[in-house]
């Protein structure tokens, strides 16, 4: 369902920078149901894959052998990313708070001795500040979903209040939140407000698994259901090998 409805969310013609993972996944199944002209870029340099199958990685050799072009990482970051060429970019997180700040760095108040430390920022803060709009990808518990990150690794909407802006990011942040529960838009605040639930999901469910007084839109939908071409589609993907 995070697969389908990321997909969906994705249109023709749009540049997309695409994760390892759901991400993937997502874009790989809207370029062959609905949007068959999204241009898929890859970390690694390889703009306009086409991969028969879901990649293993994004070195994985698919991805450059079926691609429109190859170029070098930083180029990728300061020709692409900074400047703004990117449409869509793909994030997940190990937290994500009411404004869409993530948090991938460290779990716990101390940075120099965390609970945990998590794998860290890698070009994920340049998606964020860069890309025109950026899709969430999580699963939802009240752990991933916290009234406040311990740590900021990719700038969200801040404190809200247009604090993007006032800090001169081009990208729009966070437009969009996809969980195994539902889907999250920002309200005029900033502030990510449920805005469908999942088929089978009620919204006592979602504030269950969530950190904060969660905000509910008045015209809140269901997402519907995977229809057969899609799944059939997912199906294969993951099957080709």
């Amino acid at each position: 369902m995070m697969s389908i409805a990321a997909a969906r969310a994705l249109d023709g013609g749009q540049k997309c920078f695409v994760g390892i993972g759901l991400p993937s996944t997502a874009a790989n199944l809207a370029r062959r149901t609905h949007a068959p002209d999204l241009v898929l870029i890859y970390e690694s340099g390889t703009l306009g894959s086409k991969p028969g199958r879901l990649p293993a990685s994004i070195g994985d050799g698919i991805l450059a052998e079926t691609a429109d072009a190859v170029i070098s990482v930083p180029e990728v970051f300061n020709y692409w990313l900074q400047p703004g060429r990117i449409d869509v970019g793909f994030l997940g997180a190990a937290q994500l708070d009411k404004f869409g700040n993530i948090n991938t760095t460290v779990i716990g108040d101390d940075y120099a001795n965390p609970k945990v430390r998590l794998p860290g920022a890698g070009g994920a803060p340049e998606i964020a500040a860069s890309c025109h709009e950026v899709y969430v990808v999580v699963r939802q518990s009240k752990r991933s979903f916290v009234d406040k990150v311990d740590f900021i690794t990719s700038f969200g909407h801040g404190t809200g209040n247009g604090e993007r802006e006032k800090l001169g990011l081009r990208g729009a942040g966070p437009t969009l939140v996809i969980t195994d529960l539902g889907v999250f838009r920002p309200d005029e605040t900033g502030e990510l407000e449920l805005t469908e639930v999942h088929e089978g999901i009620t919204v006592e469910q979602v504030r269950e698994a969530t950190g904060w007084d969660l905000k509910v839109s008045p015209e809140l939908g269901t997402t519907p259901a995977p229809t057969e071409a899609e799944l059939q589609t997912l199906r294969e993907l993951k099957a080709a090998k």
